[in-house]
């Protein structure tokens, strides 16, 4: 009687199908490995240490391209992610804004992180980097992108002649989403109150009504009409960490704004 081939024929079988039995590493890898792309964060400690309140550093995600702030300066760059592993490319371009001693060494080693890591790990409690050691560099938490219910400082105010200027001194201006799709708060001077429109992920305001009281101080008027006409300019919103901003349809800034407790 012939000896059965059949252990062979199935072994046989296995490497034209898998091209190994026992090299399942690339399955594998695709399978666990993040999913980073479209995915925004906001930093929760920062090698074992937790971040400064003010200024915390985000990453954001978009088609292998990584964004955000250190908490001082922008940055921009490319990553690589494969399975677990995970790499930002050299030649990460950021702005040269200069900040306090305490801010400025948080942005170094929150940046030294982040060209240091080597591998990315997403659980239910967010996104881990880890250096080639397994050693735990930073912990993010997802970004929080609803507004509704939030309060929000304006620090900076488009004057419609192609500048961003900051609030006077003094003269808070503020936004407050409600739960009802209206935004209120004060303009410096006057209190306002506005419906909010949203399609997609655009955002805008209908034109803001306003109380009618006259405020002496120099400017303060003058930066309440720019920051109501900036308001009705707005066509999408970015919420990155504590910070806020509101664009016009062909992009440039409306206002920029600052989280703060319910007013």
């Amino acid at each position: 009687m012939r000896p059965s081939t059949r252990p062979h024929a199935m072994l046989l079988a296995c490497a034209l199908a898998l091209g190994a039995c026992n090299d399942t590493s690339h399955v594998r890898s695709s399978q666990v490995g993040p999913v980073l792309d479209g995915t925004a964060w906001v930093l929760a400690s920062l090698s074992g240490r937790t971040p400064l309140e003010r200024g915390r550093p985000t990453l954001q995600f978009t088609e292998g391209h990584v964004a955000g702030t250190d908490g001082c300066n922008r940055y921009s760059g490319r990553y690589e992610a494969d399975g677990a592993s995970f790499k930002v490319l050299p030649g990460v371009a950021a702005t040269q804004m200069a900040c306090t001693p305490e801010v400025d060494e948080q942005a170094r080693v929150f940046m030294q992180a982040l060209l240091g890591a080597s591998r990315a790990r997403v659980d239910a409690d967010g996104l881990t980097l880890l250096d080639a050691r397994e050693v735990v560099l930073a912990r993010f938490v997802a970004q929080a992108a609803e507004l509704s219910g939030t309060s929000w400082r304006a620090t900076g105010i488009n004057n419609g002649r192609s500048a961003v200027v900051s609030v006077l001194p003094g003269h808070d201006v503020t936004l407050v989403f409600g739960a009802d799709d209206t935004v209120a708060g004060t303009a410096g001077c006057n209190r306002y109150q506005a419906r909010v429109r949203r399609s997609g992920t655009a955002l805008g305001f209908d034109p803001p009504v306003a109380t009618r009281m006259a405020c002496l101080q120099p400017g303060v008027m003058e930066q309440e009409r720019a920051f109501l006409d900036a308001l009705a300019s707005v066509a999408s919103a970015r919420v990155e960490g504590d910070r806020l901003e509101l664009r016009t349809a062909d992009g440039a800034i409306a206002l920029v704004l600052h989280r703060t407790g319910a007013e």
